[in-house]
């Protein structure tokens, strides 16, 4: 006779209050008014990013419809790969405040969320634009051609594949990784593509051995600086609450709880400020691509700028002519600068089309005496000019054969920050339409990521002082990358924290889980190429 098993269903209802996934531990009103407040801010963003996309279609040319369908379906695509990323990345942050019981799940998870949309409005752009220079030139400068189209469509649904599989599955999947591969790919697949000898560039590898090294490292850099910050804690710090894991449903002590929500909000605007910028860049192509009289060159720099672009263009021009050794250009410059971005390699016609392009542009800026004047039939043009221009100049002060002075590098650096100026900004509404993107990306996937960081890493439970290590570890690392304009994963840099934690505190590692981040880490990069590679191949030849 086989033994018979009495489910208790109240005590299992008991057990499930006590998770922290379920548990509350606020008031009731605020409950059920705290969601409609946030319901409410999700809308009223909504509002203001639909009323500025048609205040601008308002002032732009009349476009065929066929523009605007192309338009609101790559925008949606783009923003489904921050809503997407919300289930990663984000879900990272909340994943010690609601295994320590410091904040309710549903509660951290709008917090969260909160700070996140501060982190994306203060964001500088570094990043964004320093992830689309890895794209090839041309591409850029033609992103409203089928061949434009076909690379953003091609990277946004490879990233988007990966990430959704990853989570399906409760791996914290970097979404950093999937992107930077899926820009990899589709620069790869365009060379390959491309007649021989045509000169067509590729992948900026500097760029890309930057931003990989910057994706390498930081996980085990999380990994070290959290076990040491712990062991540290641990030698000046003697309080025993602090190394305890949570008691049943009752909240850590109050100077315990407070350091767990601030390491949770600082992560959170973190990632906001460096993670939420990524699809960023990319949107700003597609509205160039799609509507370039509007979104080419930054019209809101006041006339005073003019000016200064003015005299930094001249500064610049002379630090140029001067390498140019009596060399002269016949006909269009441009062929003879794309020439030089593809393929980094300085030939006698690279100075004077430079110093030729620099003073065209200058001229220009002269001639309407403002950004906002710039006809719409040659918008786009300029803006094309001035990009082509800003990467020609970083690519020089780089360039060893240069010699560039100090006195000619400062020149150089001070222009092309005004060119940049003009060129590389985001419209406050972008920033919006992401951090809304990335907030309810959060709170629809956020339960299956917090599950493995806090469950499925370590043999034992989270204790206080292990959150708030990763965390501040976390933070400070990608508060770094931000300054220094350079993506990291959040993912990876707080999940290898709590591991680090883990080892530190000698509590276990659950080798299972541990072997699937690190083939996430590592297969993510090359998945991502092969998807975006083939995509781009599929795309180039249907559009």
């Amino acid at each position: 006779m086989s033994d018979t098993v009495i489910r208790d269903p109240a005590r299992g209802a008991r057990h499930a209050a006590h998770h922290p996934l379920h548990s509350s531990g606020l008031p009731g009103w605020f409950q059920q008014i705290f969601p409609l407040i946030t319901i409410g801010v999700l809308v009223a963003g909504g509002i203001f990013v639909g009323y500025s996309i048609l205040n601008d279609l308002a002032n732009a040319p009349p476009t065929a419809t066929l523009v605007y369908l192309l338009l609101a379906f790559a925008l949606l695509i783009a923003l489904g790969f921050e809503f997407v990323n919300g289930f990663h990345d984000t879900a990272n942050a909340v994943a010690t405040v609601i295994y320590t019981h410091s904040l309710p799940a549903n509660f951290a998870v709008i917090w969260s969320g909160c700070f996140n949309f501060l982190g994306v409005l203060t964001s500088s752009g570094a990043v964004a634009f320093g992830i689309i220079s890895l794209l090839p030139v041309e591409l850029i400068l033609q992103v409203g051609s089928s061949a434009g189209f076909a690379m953003v469509f091609a990277l946004l649904i490879a990233a988007i594949i990966w990430n959704v599989g990853t989570w399906w599955f409760g791996i914290p999947n970097s979404s950093s990784h999937a992107l930077v591969g899926s820009i990899i790919g589709v620069g790869l697949m365009n060379q390959l593509m491309a007649p021989a000898g045509s000169g067509t560039s590729g992948v900026d590898w500097a760029q890309a051995t930057n931003i990989g090294k910057s994706l390498l490292f930081s996980p085990l850099a999380g990994f070290f600086a959290a076990a040491a910050l712990l062991l540290v804690c641990k030698a000046l710090i003697r309080v025993p609450a602090l190394y305890k894991a949570p008691v049943g449903n009752k909240a850590p002590p109050w100077y315990i709880r407070g350091l767990l929500i601030l390491t949770c909000t600082g992560v959170s605007f973190a990632h906001g400020s460096n993670d939420g910028q990524k699809g960023m860049g990319l949107i700003m192509l597609i509205l160039i691509g799609t509507i370039p009289t509007t979104y080419a060159l930054n019209k809101a720099l006041p006339d005073n700028e003019v000016a200064v672009f003015v005299k930094a263009s001249s500064a610049a021009s002379a630090a140029i002519e001067s390498k140019a050794a009596g060399y002269n250009v016949l006909g269009n410059p441009r062929p003879a600068v794309t020439a030089y971005v593809s393929q980094h390699k300085i030939n006698e016609g690279t100075y004077p089309s430079l110093a030729v392009l620099v003073t065209e542009i200058s001229k220009q800026a002269q001639q309407y005496g403002s950004l906002a004047k710039i006809p719409s039939d040659v918008v786009g043009n300029t803006r094309n000019d001035m990009y082509l221009t800003s990467e020609a100049v970083r690519f020089l002060m780089k360039d060893k054969e240069a010699e560039l002075s100090a006195a000619e590098v400062k020149a150089l650096n001070d222009y092309k920050a005004e060119l940049d100026k003009a060129t590389k900004f985001i419209p406050t509404w972008v920033k919006v339409a992401v951090a809304i993107a990335l907030g309810l990306g959060t709170m629809i996937g956020w339960k299956r990521i917090v599950v493995t960081v806090d469950e499925k890493i370590g043999k034992e439970h989270l204790t206080y002082a292990q959150g708030a290590s990763a965390e501040i570890v976390a933070f400070g690392l990608i508060q770094a990358a931000d300054g220094y304009g350079l993506p990291v994963s959040t993912t990876h840099v707080l999940s290898s924290g709590v591991a680090g934690t883990m080892a530190a505190n000698k509590s276990g590692l659950q080798l299972s889980t541990v072997r699937n981040l690190a083939l996430a880490w590592i297969t993510t990069l090359p998945a991502a190429i092969l998807l975006s590679g083939s995509l781009f191949y599929l795309f180039s030849h249907l559009f």
